[in-house]
Formats: C-alpha cells, structure tokens, sequence
C-alpha cells in the first residue's frame, strides 16, 4: 500500500475512534484550529489564526466559539492592544488532543475493525485512484472510480 493510503487508513481509523468515543465530533475547522493553537508557539489572535489557516475571520470566530463552549480554548482581551484577543489554552483543551493523540498512536497498532469488531480488509486504490470491487453482503460491489 503506498505511504499515502496508509496515511489515510490511519487517520480514517483515528477518526472512527473518535467520533465513536463519548464526546464531541469537532469539525475538520475545529480540530485544525485547535491543534494550531495548541501546537504553534502563542500568542494567538483571531486575525491571526485566519492568515495562518487561509480561513475568513467569520469562520475562526465561529470555530472558537465552539471550541469555547466545550472549554478547550479561551478568549481574552490582550491587554497591551485592547482591539486583539487572544486565544488561549485550556487544561481541559490539553486532556483532549492528547486523549485524541493517543487514539492515533493505538489506530496505528490495530487493525481496521469492522462494526461488529472483526479484522477486516479494507479496499486499496490501485495507481489509478480506482478501489478495486469488494464483496458486501455475499455480493460483489461496483469498482468504485474517483470522481473527476
């Protein structure tokens, strides 16, 4: 399998676990604001995560708002420019991405599982981008193209 489908098998299998577990389903938005905050050096402006995140200012605000209702950011007004504030890091923020980062530590160890908890083959895509036809239900699905 190349590097690349592995790398997605991984991440399908981090996000399975995730949304599975007893918790909230961050949108694609939300996590990757929330690991920025988290893994690039503060301070953190809203202005600032859309430029880094190419995203409008709307957008980032409406992400933290969710993110602050959970607890895993906070805002507060930058004392030395009242115009900015600042995104800050939670302890709860914390427990979460490293609860999720061990989900794609153990994602990576297991097995693809299916929802009764089997092993299962997943399909592969051939150089093409095509899934080769799987077997669901005792009969044989369609090949599955990308589309264009």
């Amino acid at each position: 399998m190349s590097r690349n489908l592995e790398a997605l098998q991984l991440w399908r299998r981090a996000l399975v676990a995730s949304v599975r577990k007893d918790g909230p389903d961050l949108s694609a938005r939300q996590l990757s604001l929330l690991l920025t905050v988290f893994l690039t050096p503060p301070p953190h402006t809203v202005r600032g995560l859309a430029t880094t995140l190419n995203v409008s200012k709307p957008a980032i605000t409406r992400a933290l708002d969710r993110l602050g209702r959970l607890g895993y950011i906070k805002r507060k007004r930058d004392q030395e420019d009242r115009r900015n504030v600042l995104v800050q890091r939670t302890v709860k923020g914390s427990v979460f991405l490293t609860e999720f980062g061990q989900m794609v530590i153990d994602a990576e160890k297991a097995p693809p599982v299916s929802d009764e908890g089997a092993a299962v083959a997943e399909p592969v895509l051939d150089v093409s981008g095509v899934v080769p036809p799987v077997m669901v239900d005792g009969a044989r699905t369609e090949t599955l193209a990308p589309s264009a």
